[in-house]
């Protein structure tokens, strides 16, 4: 860690004769402070040694040469808490200076309280009182505690700022995204009409319950949304099967089913008793995912991204899975359901989902859509 600060790396030059702060003092800039926090997210994915990011925000509407006195006294008060290993850098240039305090130990949350503490209780004896008076201070823990908090909030978006600025460079792309979307989900849902209501029959007269499947998944940032689907099940359903695959295919000990004698076989289960008849073969055709294209219109999927999650899915989450829930919206279909589906690894589908994210193009999207036709046909992976 401390080779980040080589006489290469992109450090901006801060100097005042305010508050006995060296005039060789030298912190990251704006654009490479922000490319650390990215970078030491996925170090800490890694090493399972977490972060914590504070923010010292002056607020903005302190006079030029007051801010600088000011920012000066709180870079020499954070100088007394940073080590060797941690970074100090612009989170907003002249604005939000960052500290990052890397391969932190926490046992439990009173030591995060501490950490604030210590912040506080430097900056009071380095500032003078109007000076403390107008700045805040806050803390940011990677990874998050999405066990508890992962439905009262979405993701802090302090962590993700990397994330931020590339949906602001991809803003065009993404409205024409939007658009596609509520064009191709309208003109799906119309010309579908006929098929939608025949299902919807052939379910009801078949098997006891509601036409629909409504399920809450774990949206983009970490925001739920209902889930629609046409009902291939049979009602009252224990979830406690699914939990206990789910588990074991994450954490790559799900065993594979025989399909048709091609391939590897398939890691979900081929003959599920709790299938209906009519369930089976909307399943085998896809067919059930149909509804989705309500959720598409609202807003909360896309036609192509990864597939949305069950919460307590995400809760078993490693840290570097959440990133196929954060880096992109759910979708219809995307770069798994057209490489195998079923036949996939855990892994190899976050994998997937996450070169998605970060290659995402209007014509990527363009080129999926015009391959999943064949891996719906093909029917490979589907059960």
């Amino acid at each position: 860690m401390s080779a980040h600060r080589s006489a290469n790396s992109p450090f901006s030059k801060f100097s005042s004769s305010q508050a006995g702060v060296a005039e060789d003092r030298r912190i990251l800039s704006e654009h490479s402070f922000r490319e650390m926090i990215a970078l030491e997210r996925k170090r800490t994915e890694r090493s399972h040694m977490p972060f914590l990011l504070v923010l010292v925000d002056t607020g903005g509407s302190l006079p030029r040469n007051k801010s600088e006195e000011v920012l000066a006294g709180i870079l020499d008060a954070l100088s007394l808490l940073t080590r060797d290993t941690d970074l100090v850098g612009w989170y907003e240039e002249n604005s939000v200076l960052g500290v990052m305090f890397t391969e932190i130990i926490v046992s439990d949350k009173s030591a995060i309280l501490t950490m604030l503490g210590r912040v506080s209780a430097t900056l009071q004896e380095n500032l003078s009182i109007e000076e403390f008076s107008q700045i805040s201070i806050s803390l940011h823990l990677y990874p998050e505690d999405w066990h508890h908090e992962l439905f009262h909030r979405p993701s802090n978006p302090k962590l993700y700022p990397d994330l931020s600025r590339r949906d602001e460079s991809r803003i065009l792309s993404i409205l024409v995204n939007r658009a596609m979307d509520i064009v191709g989900s309208s003109m799906a849902l119309l010309f579908a009409s006929p098929l939608f209501f025949a299902i919807a029959i052939a379910i009801k007269l078949t098997s006891k319950g509601p036409i629909f499947f409504r399920q809450e998944r774990v949206g983009q940032h970490g925001r739920t949304f209902m889930f629609l689907k046409f009902r291939s099940m049979y009602v009252n359903n224990d979830a406690a099967v699914h939990k206990e695959w789910f588990t074991k295919f994450r954490s790559g000990q799900a065993e594979r089913h025989p399909t048709n004698g091609k391939g590897k076989g398939s890691f979900k289960m081929t003959n599920d008793p709790r299938v209906t008849r009519v369930g089976k073969l909307l399943r085998r055709t896809s067919l059930d995912e149909i509804p989705q294209f309500i959720n598409v219109l609202r807003g909360e999927m896309s036609l192509v991204g990864p597939r949305p999650p069950i919460p307590y899915e995400v809760e078993d989450y490693l840290a570097w899975h959440r990133g196929r829930i954060l880096e992109a919206k759910p979708g219809l279909t995307g770069l798994w359901q057209v490489n195998g589906r079923s036949r996939v690894t855990f892994d190899e589908m976050v994998r997937l989902d996450l070169q998605y994210a970060r290659t995402w193009s209007i014509w990527l999207d363009i080129k999926i859509l015009l391959k999943t036709p064949k891996a719906v046909i093909m029917g490979d992976g589907a059960y």
